[in-house]
């Protein structure tokens, strides 16, 4: 029952080549920084993981985190919602250059999609997308005469999500508004690994608080003062630092 892990290489040296990746996170807000670059580590002393599919509601920005697991050529597809955020640079540039495929699904939808992941709902019906390009060979039907299209669910190897306190069993509270999509892809993922900013014990988390129970996750790694994407990339941050 004691799910602590005593360090982020630890914790992420059980991801294989291939894997489905939920990555928590809205923009820089809840994202986890520590495990994503813990991942890039073992990749550039073993070379792998590589070829990952990455679940994310965007596509990264400046050099730090996601966008710079992307920049070490390790995500084959990004599944998101949002690839055009603040500075999509290192994304862009290998999108267009047919380096990395993308799956662009609208950002309720992506949501909605995760949660049927974790509820058992292999489909359900939107109207988002009716009628555009990402609805396009999906199947339709018709609602109390609206068209509603089908969409599947999202489902992952993985999921790595960063939230404020856990206990050794799991369970999780989040910070603010790092409550976003982190306790939805716990639920979805065959193995989720949280970072948090503190390990207490069994019964010092209200139950009440709970956000996500300890039968969702996998594995707590202990981040005493968590990097913030943003801060990261007003600095001008790049990971792994370049030589100078």
């Amino acid at each position: 029952m004691d799910k602590i892990i005593p360090s982020l290489s630890e914790a992420v040296s059980g991801i294989p080549d291939g894997a489905v990746v939920m990555i928590g996170g809205f923009g820089g807000s809840g994202a986890p920084i520590e495990l994503i670059h813990a991942l890039i580590d073992r990749y550039l002393s073993t070379g792998s993981p590589r070829n990952l599919t990455v679940v994310n509601n965007n596509a990264g920005n400046g050099h730090v985190g996601l966008a710079a697991l992307i920049e070490q050529g390790m995500v084959r597809k990004l599944i998101c919602s949002f690839p055009r955020s603040a500075d999509p640079r290192v994304f862009t540039e290998r999108y267009l250059a047919g380096e990395i495929e993308l799956e662009l699904v609208p950002q309720g939808t992506l949501a909605e999609r995760i949660r049927a992941g974790g509820a058992g709902i292999p489909a359900f019906y939107t109207p988002t997308s009716y009628g555009t390009d990402l609805a396009k060979d999906k199947p339709v039907e018709e609602f109390d005469g609206r068209p509603y299209v089908r969409e599947l669910w999202l489902k992952a190897d993985f999921a790595i999500i960063k939230a404020h306190k856990g206990d050794r069993l799991g369970n999780l509270v989040f910070n603010k508004a790092a409550r976003n999509f982190n306790p939805l892809m716990a639920t979805a993922a065959a193995v989720t690994i949280a970072q948090v900013t503190e390990i207490v014990e069994p019964g010092a988390i209200d139950p009440e608080a709970v956000v996500t129970p300890g039968i969702f996750v996998q594995g707590v790694v202990e981040v005493a003062n968590p990097a913030q994407e943003e801060d990261l990339n007003r600095a001008g941050a790049a990971y792994p630092e370049k030589a100078a």
